[in-house]
């Protein structure tokens, strides 16, 4: 089976949670049978990369713009797809999903996975929203089969669409503990002194409401990190910088990857997630697969994630965010707790079990 994939800035070790999801899925694919063709951002991959564990990687050129880039990119990938002639042409996100129609027009069959409704990120101002509800209609619409990552987006469809999705969850691998501690001599962190917030600087990931929490609790030698930063710098992201920059118990890590991500998901005394908006939450996912304390925003995405009810606060609530932190660095993490959270993830999130159904819509296109 021949698959063109389209949508994404590309992969390995390019940030964001579509494309962490794609780096998983397509190599499990390519040793299932399938000839799997992604197309790539050339400003994210590494130069004269052109294969990733069986997967061929394109890339293409595109500019760099906040609102043009995505849009660019997937009109290149579904004009290079036609000349491929690939079985199925899966395209990620809502926003890329607007050339379903394109594809279609051209004899491919094409597969949407719906991995949120980005139109309610805060970063959008209100045409590109509108817009971006206009992608989803054409893509929910057009596409021959639609994936989507949680129930509640599943729902959303039926009821807007009148069309069913496949719900097919994001997955995780159970990592192993690290056995390095160089990040955090890096930067003078104790083991399980320190809160974890991982992901992008963008609005709705609420991390200037965790620095003000931060900065109005008394949290002793705690410190809080935050594993991330900016792919369009704005004044958002500048604004962060600069409140962290008054208290010297906040570190911005910047981008991290590999090692040095894994040492500090390892290390963490509690792991947080501020965020107004989420498709399926990855650095949750991926901080209750290392057994870590969590607590997050009660939002629908956060809720699904099967925490108990006392570890979520209101999104924008920096007092409720506060308290919460006081709480629960001071509540021990008991291991028979620890190892439950990892089995239940382990159980739910199997990518095993997500290769199987992603085969399982392919084949439904393939008739």
């Amino acid at each position: 089976m021949k698959i063109a994939v389209a949508g994404i800035r590309g992969f390995p070790g390019v940030h964001g949670g579509v494309e962490s999801h794609c780096e998983q899925l397509y190599p499990r694919l390519a040793k299932n049978e399938c000839d799997i063709t992604v197309f790539t951002r050339k400003l994210y991959v590494a130069p004269n990369l052109y294969k990733y564990q069986g997967v061929a990687l394109t890339p293409i050129s595109c500019p760099k713009n906040k609102y043009f880039e995505t849009f660019i990119h997937t009109f290149k990938c579904v004009n290079k797809a036609r000349k491929l002639k690939p079985d199925i042409l899966h395209i990620h996100a809502i926003g890329p999903s607007v050339f379903t129609p394109l594809a279609r027009l051209f004899g491919m069959k094409v597969v949407v996975t719906h991995h949120g409704p980005d139109y309610k990120r805060k970063k959008w101002p209100l045409p590109a929203k509108a817009f971006l509800r206009f992608c989803e209609w054409i893509g929910m619409t057009f596409a021959n089969e639609i994936i989507v990552i949680d129930s509640n987006i599943a729902d959303d469809i039926k009821r807007k669409f009148g069309r069913n999705a496949a719900v097919i969850p994001n997955g995780v691998e159970i990592p192993l503990p690290a056995d390095t501690d160089i990040t955090l001599e890096k930067w003078g962190l104790q083991k399980k002194k320190y809160i974890l917030a991982v992901g992008r600087f963008v609005p709705e990931k609420g991390f200037d409401d965790l620095i003000d929490a931060f900065n109005k609790g008394d949290f002793g030698d705690w410190k809080l990190v935050i594993a991330g930063g900016a792919q369009h710098e704005d004044r958002y992201s500048r604004s962060l910088k600069e409140k962290a920059a008054k208290n010297n118990n906040i570190i911005l890590t910047g981008f991290l990857t590999g090692q040095y991500l894994h040492e500090l998901y390892s290390y963490a005394g509690l792991f947080v997630l501020p965020s107004y908006y989420e498709g399926l939450p990855m650095v949750l996912l991926e901080a209750m697969s290392y057994g870590l304390s969590c607590i997050a925003s009660d939002i629908p995405a956060n809720r699904g994630m099967e925490l108990s009810d006392d570890r979520f606060f209101r999104a924008g609530d920096i007092h409720g965010l506060t308290k919460r932190i006081k709480e629960f660095i001071n509540k021990p993490w008991e291991e028979e707790r620890k190892k439950e959270q990892i089995e239940m993830i382990a159980e739910k999130y199997n990518w095993d079990n997500i290769v199987v159904g992603t085969l399982k819509v392919y084949k439904q296109v393939m008739g």
